[in-house]
């Protein structure tokens, strides 16, 4: 998967975990709403500084926006993805 896709799926999830909207996530990095959308959607080719500040703006270290490992919709308390059977 493009990394680009990883950053901002993993952006996206961090996000509506902290129950943050893009607005304020937009406000906590000095940065627009579009800006955090194109990000989510992977788009963009985010440089240091900004990786920085967004894991600053949700709460996480900068490595966890960039973990391939987990899924998105998967469930964050089983990284492995396994059920419950």
């Amino acid at each position: 998967m493009d990394i680009r896709q990883v950053f901002g799926e993993n952006l996206r999830r961090f996000r509506t975990q902290a129950g943050l909207s893009q607005e304020a996530v937009a406000v906590r990095m000095g940065v627009d709403r579009a800006h955090v959308s194109s990000m989510e959607r992977g788009q963009q080719n985010v440089t240091l500084l900004t990786l920085w500040h967004a894991s600053q703006a949700v709460g996480v270290k900068p490595a966890d926006l960039l973990d391939e490992d987990f899924e998105v919709g998967g469930d964050l308390a089983d990284p492995e993805g396994s059920s419950a059977s």
